[in-house]
């Protein structure tokens, strides 16, 4: 028996410590991010708890499934890991008292939406402390009234996806829809700035960006315009009186949502995030917190050992530079960890076996980024002039 709110926060206040000590050793203290977005997990049949018929962004279509959503703790230039977690329980499952109590749901649990369920996660990390500079999430979150209303009253800044008909109120008695103000106030090309989203491991991540001021002083638009496509981004921000208010600071916000995808993708390959193979609402959460505990060890031990087992050569400067005599190896990484743990464990191979494969993915993937972003280099030369 074990408290699975306060295992969660144990969890959460580590992850916190663990990354903001390594940011403070040098001179990495970047911004601190609160990213929202959920994930799910294909089930079949109707047993489990949640389980529903739903787009499932794992498989890109409405599918039967569960959905929970996420709260990942980014340190700019430093790691990221979750921090926070709870799932979402369609309405049906929960005014009804017999699949209520099948599925285990406790006494009193009334429906809560997606963005309702950020609000009680975002609640529990204030109570532990922990101190954000921006909170983003994606069009889920940024079209919930209660969650920006929450933030607000927090003193709590963000930057959150909207959908191009979200209604701005740009002046006393003029509102539009985001797609209507872009395309009447952003007609001068000399309004967009091409500026980098941000690294990425193929280089670094260019779009053309415009702010547009709306009649509060404390609210924004931020348009992202895909350099390719044409295809636009809008993001809602919001910055308290007495915090930084530029554009700069906006983008790179803006920039720092995509890491939770990143955690996801580790959670699911390295932990079994979707391999749960219970049915009952509190069996589900401890296994959700058990592989958030496997991912923050991970991903503090990488971030700590980062600047120690960096090697790779300088990246290239010209689009037609050759490539250096010797890649050297990327950091490593949260997946690498894991391999060194469970190695520590299991002795199946000759002596040196993983250490030898592990070097080699490490090389051959210094190698392969090298090559993506000479390749990206000339690409965005292109782009830009």
């Amino acid at each position: 028996m074990w408290d699975t709110l306060g295992a969660a926060s144990q969890v959460r206040r580590f992850v916190a410590a663990g990354l903001d000590a390594v940011a403070s050793r040098g001179r990495r203290r970047g911004l601190r991010i609160a990213a929202l977005d959920e994930t799910g997990q294909a089930k079949s049949g109707s047993a489990t708890c949640g389980v529903k018929r739903q787009y499932m962004g794992c498989a890109g279509r409405v599918a039967n499934g569960i959905n929970t959503v996420h709260l990942s703790y980014v340190r700019e230039r430093t790691g990221h890991a979750l921090i926070g977690a709870r799932q979402w329980i369609p309405v049906e499952h929960v005014k009804d008292p017999v699949v209520a109590a099948r599925i285990g749901l406790p006494p009193g649990l009334e429906f809560r939406t997606k963005g309702q369920l950020a609000i009680d996660i975002c609640t529990e990390a204030y109570a532990d402390g922990l101190v954000f500079d921006f909170a983003c999430g994606d069009e889920v979150y940024g079209n919930c009234t209660q969650l920006r209303e929450f933030f607000e009253r927090n003193g709590q800044a963000y930057v959150l996806r909207v959908a191009s008909t979200f209604i701005l109120q740009l002046a006393a008695e003029t509102r539009m829809t985001c797609a209507q103000a872009v395309k009447l106030l952003t007609k001068d090309t000399r309004q967009w700035e091409v500026r980098s989203a941000g690294p990425g491991s193929k280089g670094a991540r260019w779009y053309a960006w415009a702010w547009i001021a709306t009649a509060s002083p404390r609210h924004y638009l931020l348009v992202r315009r895909h350099l390719q496509s044409g295809e636009l981004a809008f993001h809602y921000c919001y910055v308290p009186d007495g915090q930084p208010l530029t554009k700069t600071r906006l983008i790179r916000a803006a920039g720092l949502r995509w890491p939770v995808e990143e955690d996801f993708e580790f959670s699911k390959d390295n932990f079994g995030l979707d391999q749960c193979q219970a049915r009952l609402y509190t069996a589900i959460q401890r296994h959700t917190v058990l592989v958030m505990a496997a991912l923050a060890v991970c991903a503090v031990v990488a971030a700590r050992l980062a600047d120690r087992t960096n090697t790779q050569a300088p990246p290239p400067n010209t689009p037609d530079q050759p490539p250096p005599p010797e890649p050297g190896m990327i950091p490593l990484t949260v997946p690498e960890i894991q391999r060194i743990l469970a190695e520590a464990v299991r002795h199946q191979n000759p002596p040196d076996h993983d250490t030898h494969w592990r070097n080699w993915r490490r090389r051959h993937q210094a190698r392969s980024r090298w090559y993506h972003q000479r390749t990206r280099l000339n690409r965005e030369y292109a782009l830009i002039n």
